[in-house]
């Protein structure tokens, strides 16, 4: 099944990710998320698979499509449950700034979490810190740790966390700690993959984003040995609500392990506009080029896969 999603999936992505980009920087991010949504809702359709959405744009009743329960592909083949987010950091796309992407994970019938779409209190560290940081700790503990496992000093490490007022105060002692700290306007997302490629320049991330993102994030986590720590943080009691009906837990601390147990696990994601560890779409004469990142648990695979698209045969320039 592994091999399947990892041969399928990736042009999902790309799908979504070329109709995003034709209305980027055109200011209207409902505009790309709508062309990203109903590219990828029409990919799915041409693939044999029993598809279910496991978090996608929302409840039935707030999405037309890609909603959560949806079902997907042909309906013949393998059991698949997919996460995905169909156009991750829509302000980049309607600005033309950096890190928007298109991604998803998928795994057998099970294998993902089936997060509400609130806020989670989140940590991720690579693989030579894993298993050694904690989730209650101060910044200062995990950055004393996270430095003696990658054999740094604290000022050499950089935390990616959002600019937002709920994480003011660990911006502070993160900061006050010795760390740099790069704040992001939108999109936790792919720095969480980052922190487990060695060279990538990001060695944590800390904060409060959102929960969906969480689990997508620790599906790749999961694929890369790295390890994620997430508390679901619910506004007010009817998040709180919500998060138990949906069978999640309030005062635990989930791994990637539990928020991404699949074992047939895959992880995929395509740049839009480029950042740091993607490529965004060029389109060019007839065609169209895309870089996707495509990560796979089970056989550990990691591949970085360009793609020229042919959109008109008798115009295609093919080029670097």
């Amino acid at each position: 099944m592994e091999k399947f999603i990892a041969d399928h999936f990736p042009n999902v992505t790309e799908v979504g990710a070329m109709a995003a980009a034709r209305v980027v920087g055109l200011g209207d991010k409902m505009a790309a998320d709508r062309a990203a949504v109903q590219a990828i809702r029409g990919a799915f359709d041409e693939i044999d698979f029993n598809g279910r959405v496991v978090i996608g744009e929302g409840e039935r009743d707030e999405a037309p499509m890609l909603y959560i329960g949806e079902k997907v592909g042909s309906g013949q083949g393998h059991q698949i449950d997919i996460a995905i987010d169909p156009l991750e950091n829509t302000n980049a796309t309607a600005n033309f700034a950096n890190n928007a992407i298109s991604v998803l994970a998928a795994s057998e019938k099970g294998g993902l979490f089936h997060a509400p779409d609130i806020y989670m209190n989140k940590l991720i560290v690579g693989e030579q810190a894993a298993g050694k940081v904690d989730l209650d700790a101060k910044p200062a503990e995990n950055l004393k740790i996270l430095a003696e496992a990658l054999k740094r000093e604290i000022r050499d490490l950089v935390v990616v966390i959002l600019d937002r007022e709920r994480n003011e105060e660990l911006i502070a002692r993160v900061r006050e700690a010795g760390a740099r700290v790069k704040l992001v306007a939108d999109g936790d997302l792919m720095p969480g993959v980052a922190v487990c490629l060695r060279g990538s320049g990001v060695h944590a991330v800390m904060g409060i984003g959102a929960a969906p993102e969480g689990v997508i994030s620790a599906a790749a986590v999961s694929c890369l040995k790295g390890e994620f720590l997430g508390r679901f943080w619910p506004k007010n009691s009817q998040e709180e609500k919500k998060l138990i009906q949906m069978g999640g837990n309030l005062a635990k601390i989930y791994n990637q392990a539990e928020l991404a147990s699949g074992e047939n696990l895959v992880f995929c994601a395509t740049g839009i506009t480029g950042g740091d560890l993607l490529e965004g779409v060029r389109f060019f004469g007839g065609g169209a080029k895309t870089q996707t990142l495509v990560l796979a648990k089970k056989t550990g695979k990691v591949r970085f896969i360009t793609t020229v698209h042919v959109l008109d045969r008798n115009e295609i320039e093919f080029r670097l």
